[in-house]
């Protein structure tokens, strides 16, 4: 198939991109370089074999449009978003017009190019916002309450897939993702490449709140096997992919400190506005509409990030 990728720079994008080569499909990753980089895809665009083209352009802009109607894929895949919350309290309208206006240009796009389905990525931790501990891990039946403009901003945006379908056929699935770590993740945009990237420096790290606060971690790679699947399957369905598990922030630190060998305490600062207290994401519809289900433990997939940051840093 002929696949386009919005966000392909990025962790979550590249690994996919690196995956559908690897099925044999021809991609077009859109992205701005904002937050993704180029050395994510130096070893897809270094293959000759593989087909990729390349192409830098904010979802914002007028013409990508014309561009997605010009490749005219199959399927297009949209993660091109601003997903960090607190950047989203200080920057409400930079967040909507990225995640809201930036998603109606991609339908637009997939739909001047008769493309079959849209595959997003939705923001499974802040979507839903604050809900009972009895309620978790959440269900998509939750109803949604954000506290933050970018929980907000997935909410609409899943509003336009909806309408789109209703009114143009395009067809979507819409993965509302937990919190995803994993090799590739910038250190400054996730609590894991931070902690492991402080830790192997020698550096102390912090942690916002009380500590106590629980996040359901995702490894990257299970991530982008749901986001395949969901090529085929799930049509027209807002989709948890999560893990199920709360951890918490200070057992995260506890974990990663040992395995690099460190018994400093973390420094502790004051919570961040917008982020919610408690967070997992009931796996049941992904197993039954996907046939999806997490394989990577959290110490495997924390001693990954470890490995690649050596590898990286060397």
């Amino acid at each position: 198939m002929r696949l386009l990728v919005t966000g392909g720079a990025g962790f979550v994008g590249s690994t996919l991109v690196d995956r559908l080569l690897a099925e044999g499909h021809e991609v077009d990753v859109l992205d701005d370089l904002s937050t993704g980089s180029l050395a994510n895809l130096a070893e897809a665009r270094a293959d000759r074999t593989r087909r990729l083209t390349f192409h830098q352009i904010d979802v914002r802009e007028d013409h990508l449009v014309e561009l997605i109607a010009h490749r005219a894929p199959e399927v297009v895949f949209h993660l091109a978003a601003q997903s960090d919350v607190p950047a989203s309290v200080a920057r409400p309208v930079h967040d909507a017009a990225v995640n809201v206006v930036g998603t109606v240009n991609v339908l637009e796009g997939a739909r001047a190019a008769g493309s079959r389905k849209v595959v997003t990525a939705a923001s499974g931790g802040t979507i839903y916002g604050e809900v009972k501990p009895r309620q978790l891990p959440v269900k998509e039946s939750q109803a949604s309450a954000p506290l933050s403009p970018h929980g907000v901003s997935s909410r609409v945006a899943l509003e336009y897939l909806r309408l789109y379908r209703r009114l143009h056929d395009v067809e979507f699935t819409a993965l509302a993702l937990s919190n995803v770590y994993g090799p590739r993740q910038d250190p400054r945009r996730g609590v894991v490449a931070t902690f492991a990237s402080r830790l192997l420096a020698g550096d102390s790290c912090t942690v916002h709140g009380d500590g106590e606060q629980t996040r359901d971690f995702l490894y990257v790679d299970d991530c982008v096997d749901a986001l395949v699947r969901a090529v085929e399957r799930g049509d027209g369905l807002l989709i948890n992919v999560g893990t199920g598990v709360e951890t918490s922030i200070s057992d995260l630190y506890a974990a990663m400190a040992a395995v690099a060998g460190v018994d400093d305490p973390p420094g502790l600062a004051a919570a961040r506005p917008g982020d919610v207290q408690r967070s997992a994401l009931d796996r049941g519809r992904a197993a039954m509409q996907l046939g999806w289900q997490p394989w990577t433990s959290l110490p495997e997939g924390t001693a990954c990030v470890f490995d690649w940051l050596r590898e990286r840093d060397g």
